[in-house]
This record gives C-alpha cells, structure tokens and sequence, in this order.
C-alpha cells in the first residue's frame, strides 16, 4: 500500500518534528493527531481468483446488492478515511488568550478580565488535551507534560536568577523567607511545586529596571504551578469525572467559595495555590466535559442560559467585593471561577472544530501556528520584556531634537503606545533565542520560527 506523505508528526512521542508544521502547544492544549500507520484494511470479501471466476461468482450475486464496478474483475479500494488535523478554533483561542494576556500586563486595564478570562480558556484547552492523553498510561503522560514544562521553565530561572545574584541578592537574608528556608525555596525554580521566591524590591530608582523588576518577572510562574498541579490530579479528577460528572465539575466552586471569599482563610502561598486550584478547577474539568463529549449532550440553549445566569452571578458578586484596581477579577476569585466558568461553557458549545482558519482568519495562519508552537517562552519571558521596552524607549530622550518641550512631550503622553508596539519585536527574539528549549524538551529537533511554513521542510520516512 503506498504511504501517505509525511507531515511531519512524531507518532512515538505524540508531537509535530522539525519541519515546521504546527505541534507543541500541548503545553496549553494542544491537539494530538491520529496515529501513523492506520490499521491494516480488512480482508476484501471477493475471491481472490482468476477474473473468470470471480465473474462467475458476480453472476451469483443479485443485482441490487452488487458493487457499482462490478463489471471489474477486481475490487475497487476504498478511499481511505480522512485524517483528523489540528482543531485550529482551539488554537485560535489560545493565540487570543496570549496576546490578552500580554495587552493586560502591558496597559493593566482591568476590564480586559472581563471581556476575554484567558486563564480559564488556557486551562480548559489544557484540560481537555489531558483528557485525550490519558487514553494512554497515567504515568506515562504525567512524565511527559512535566518534561515539557520543566526545560523552558530552567531557562528562564537561570536568567532571573542570574539577574538577581549579580544584584547582590541573597536568599538566606531575605526578609520573608530568609535562613536555610530561602536557599531551599530556590528549588521551586526547578520544579514549580510551591511559589518561587525572589526581593520585592532590589536596586535602586535610577536603575536600568524597575526596583520592582523581580515581582513583575515571576509573576507568571503562578500559572505553572497551578498547571503542574492539574496534571498531577488529572487521572484522579478524570476518573471521579466518569463517575460522578456534575459533582466533579461544580465542587471547584463550590471550594471557591469557600477558601476564595474568607469564609475559610488558609494561610501564605499554600492559600494562594489552593484557591488558584479552586478557581481554575472547573475551567480544567470542563475540557474533560469537551473531550468526552459531555457538553454537545446538553442542547445549545439550555447550556448558553445556564453559563449566563452563573457569569450574571459572578460579576453581581463581583460589584460588591471590588478590589484596588476596581472590576479586576483576579482580585476577586469567585467572581473569576463563575465568570471564568461561564465563559468557557459558551465558547466550547459554539466550538466549529475548524481543520484550517476560515474567511479573513486564514491571513492570520502562521502567526497563530507560532504562537501554539511557542506558548511557554511567550508566556514565561512576556513580563521581563515588557519592562525591558522602558529603558530602550527611554534612549529616545538623548536625541538632540528631543530638547524641544513639543517632542519630549509627545513621547511621554505615547509611552505605552511606544511600549505595545516594541515588546513584539522583543518576544519575537525570546522565541528566536529560547523556544528551540521547547522543541527539545519535547525530543524535537530545534525549530527557530516555528509558523507552520513548508519552506524547507524535511521529507521523512515511517515504516
């Protein structure tokens, strides 16, 4: 049988190879293909004789039950089925979570939590990706999303870290985790089980950085603790799921709702990663709902008004806890969990499982293939670099015509304008210099600009 082309999928590790088709991504759910070479055809039914006999046995066969080309003396093939591709909605939707992410860091508009809860979508498209996974051993799968978290996650502790020392930063004098504790904390920047730790504030405010640079830096690392977590209590929270669906989908707010108003208060950052579990619980649980096709079960109208009556419910419980920086959800995690939840029910009932992106998207292809590809250095690096845009811009005041009041004042009222459009050359480096870390935690060759491109692909043989 002859083989179909290569299209650059690993089948023994479950991932895209170096040719630059889209893959990866499973970091924040990404989708997995089907397997390389198909099951062996069944066994034609029609002798396999000389033509005069099975002509003769065609004579035998009634007419309405014969094939269309029997007067051929051999059967036709059957087209092979098509091959399931990537989901590109879901990738569609991920690319739209990152770039909100990086908008809200940038500007800190807090009503952008409300119009696009990107943590909630990231989870559930990881969730639902960890749900197709565990048709294979548990421990397995666990194995390997861990080893394709960890590399990148090295590669950027060695560089804040480095930072840091080279500040005169010592963790064994910090004033909030200092002694042997500090030192041992350090292990979180190897695996994220708890919250790394880092100063508050270091250097001074004629520095080239923020003295809030390190805050800002590990900010995200939130998320990969909480992702760790998630896929640690995957095959128990998919199990109790099979089992008991609505319990399993609707404890992590019913546990908001304890730990995330004060009704029950748990102290330092294991109250912090307990309610992150809680509020982004549900949002993980539902992508198991997506995958085991749970929610095409429910009709379209009666999931929508339910998910609307539970998001009308988190921002009413939202205008009466308002944090510092107003309709910020992330300061008001029952509000996050419900409208979160609700969020993502509507987005996955209307989900069209497109194979490519349709109408005017389609321009948009490449970019959203790379964005999948390099999810972890976009989110991981997305902080440092939307600092590292002050002190470029800020060279543009020692320009001889930046004297005149008129100049100098029209780059300060267009600052974070000036910032938004550089920090996309600044990430477009970071996935040039460290994403090729993602492809080898993933046993990938290293991919520089990983969109998808065919250019220069390399053809390659499986048996």
């Amino acid at each position: 049988m002859t083989q179909p082309p290569y299209d650059g999928y690993d089948r023994a590790n479950g991932s895209y190879g170096s040719d630059g088709t889209p893959g990866n991504g499973d970091w924040f759910g990404g989708q997995e293909q089907a397997q390389w070479p198909p099951a062996a055809p069944a066994t034609s039914a029609w002798p396999q004789t000389a033509a005069p006999d099975v002509t003769t046995r065609l004579a035998e066969v009634p007419p309405q039950t014969r094939p269309a080309d029997a007067t051929s003396p051999l059967p036709q093939a059957k087209a092979a089925p098509k091959k399931p591709g990537r989901d590109r909605y879901l990738d569609l939707l991920r690319s739209i979570a990152l770039v909100r992410v990086v908008v809200y860091h940038l500007f800190g508009w807090a009503w952008l939590t409300v119009l696009f809860p990107s943590m909630g979508v990231m989870f559930a498209l990881a969730g639902s990706l960890m749900a197709r996974s565990l048709s294979r051993p548990a421990i397995g799968v666990i194995r390997g999303r861990v080893r394709r978290l960890l590399p990148p996650m090295w590669g950027f502790g060695v560089v804040v870290l480095g930072m840091l020392f080279a500040s005169g930063w010592n963790p064994g004098k910090d004033p909030d985790n200092g002694g042997t504790w500090g030192w041992i904390s350090l292990l979180n920047y190897i695996v994220p089980i708890g919250a790394p730790t880092y100063p508050w504030h270091i250097g001074s405010d004629g520095g080239l950085l923020d003295t809030t640079w390190p805050a800002q830096a590990a900010g995200p690392l939130w998320y990969l603790r909480a992702y760790l977590w998630f896929v640690i209590a995957s095959p128990l929270l998919l199990w109790a799921f099979r089992k008991v669906p609505w319990a399993t989908l609707l404890a992590p707010l019913g546990l908001t709702a304890i730990v995330g108003t004060g009704l029950v208060t748990i102290p330092g950052e294991t109250g912090n990663a307990v309610t992150d579990f809680a509020v982004y619980g549900s949002c993980w649980v539902l992508g198991f709902a997506h995958h085991e096709g749970v929610l095409k079960k429910i009709p379209r109208y009666l999931a929508v008004s339910c998910a609307a009556l539970v998001m009308a419910f988190g921002l009413w419980w939202a205008t009466g806890h308002l944090g510092p920086d107003g309709w910020d959800l992330n300061d008001i995690p029952l509000a996050q969990a419900t409208w979160s939840f609700g969020f993502v029910v509507i987005l996955l009932q209307y989900s069209p499982s497109w194979q490519e992106l349709p109408g005017k998207l389609a321009k948009w292809d490449k970019l959203v293939t790379l964005s999948n590809n390099r999810a972890v250095t976009i989110y991981l690096w997305h902080n440092m670099l939307i600092m590292a845009t002050v002190p470029i811009i800020d060279l543009a005041y020692n320009l001889p015509f930046m004297e005149n009041a008129r100049w100098s004042g029209a780059l300060d009222s267009t600052y974070m304008i000036w910032m938004f459009v550089l920090v996309w050359p600044l990430i477009a480096l970071a996935i040039v210099g460290t994403g090729w870390i993602e492809d080898l935690a993933a046993k990938r060759s290293p991919r520089l600009w990983p969109d998808g491109s065919r250019k220069g692909r390399k053809k390659s043989r499986h048996s």
